[in-house]
């Protein structure tokens, strides 16, 4: 009796998460026609219909619903495995995906990328940008090694460590700049420009200013902070930005920047890995490097900040 594959099982999971077989199959680096020969194989071995083909989408059968929870523990449990050989015989090298949030991706990897590529020379890098709620669902599917996001996550199955804490500011167009800076009661009365809902960085805002995420709210919802930064400048609002990013946000836009007085608002970053990651320990070392290049950038931008 013929069994499944491991590569067919990598292509089931991939058309299981894209929902296209074009995409699926991008993803995978083969041609369209082979992985539609590997999925029906797949359904022939099993005995059961997986997917169901439309004119436009793919979607779990019912039958596939029950197998992908099953297919993507024998993937990640074979990626563990490789990960501990190669844990024992090489340190940290070869792949690493490692995913990151994007309100630090822009401002901490061209710092961080060549510190990695020096610290660890046989290190493969795939970096992924995108949010928190999905870093974690990756991360706990076996798609990710590691991420760097805000803590806490608190996901019972993922261990995290804290690197580093960094303060938010006021971004105001540039005519409110002597103004007196507000407080989280005067923030709530101001057209506050955030991000879109998903971004933890939002959340981190509204709880600063004691504004209900629930709350209907006028102004703009971005995907980004360059979005927001130029819209203040526009003379559209006010908005918060983590410090590391005023360098690369601020200096195309009429705006200033302000630091509220204490109780300042912040937030602690970090790493999150799998409990059962074979390679716990050398992501302890790894978190020890990127809070290197984090104090080498936010050190850096306060010694040009006292310059000017």
């Amino acid at each position: 009796m013929a069994t499944p594959t491991l590569k067919q099982f990598r292509y089931f999971e991939a058309l299981a998460r894209h929902g296209h077989f074009g995409r699926a199959a991008d993803a995978c680096a083969i041609t369209q026609p082979a992985l539609s020969v590997q999925i029906r194989d797949l359904e022939q071995i099993l005995g059961v219909q997986l997917f169901e083909r439309g004119a436009r989408q793919v979607r779990l059968s019912g039958y596939g619903e029950d197998v992908a929870p099953r297919v993507r523990d024998i993937l990640r449990a074979v990626d563990e495995l490789a990960d501990l050989c190669r844990s024992a015989r090489d340190g940290l090298s070869g792949r690493l995906r490692l995913g990151i949030i994007p309100t630090i991706a822009p401002y901490l990897l061209p710092t961080l990328i060549p510190i990695l590529n020096d610290t660890y020379p046989g290190l493969d890098l795939h970096v992924r940008e995108t949010l928190t709620s999905k870093l974690v669902r990756e991360l706990t599917e076996g798609r990710l090694e590691a991420a760097i996001v805000a803590l806490p996550v608190s996901e019972p199955t993922l261990a995290e460590i804290a690197l580093f804490t960094e303060t938010f500011v006021l971004v105001r167009p540039m005519a409110d700049a002597d103004r007196p800076i507000p407080d989280s009661t005067t923030l709530q009365k101001m057209r506050l420009l955030l991000l879109e809902e998903g971004h933890c960085f939002r959340d981190q805002a509204l709880s600063f200013c004691s504004i209900p995420s629930a709350r209907p709210r006028g102004g703009l919802d971005g995907s980004s902070l360059s979005t927001l930064v130029q819209m203040v400048g526009a003379g559209h609002g006010v908005t918060l930005i983590p410090e590391m990013a005023v360098p690369v946000e601020t200096g195309s836009a009429p705006v200033s920047v302000s630091h509220f007085d204490n109780p300042r608002p912040t937030r602690t970053i970090g790493m999150i890995w799998r409990r059962t990651s074979p390679l716990a320990d050398r992501f302890l070392d790894l978190s020890q490097t990127v809070n290197r290049a984090a104090d080498r950038l936010l050190h850096g931008q306060e010694r040009a900040k006292t310059a000017s």
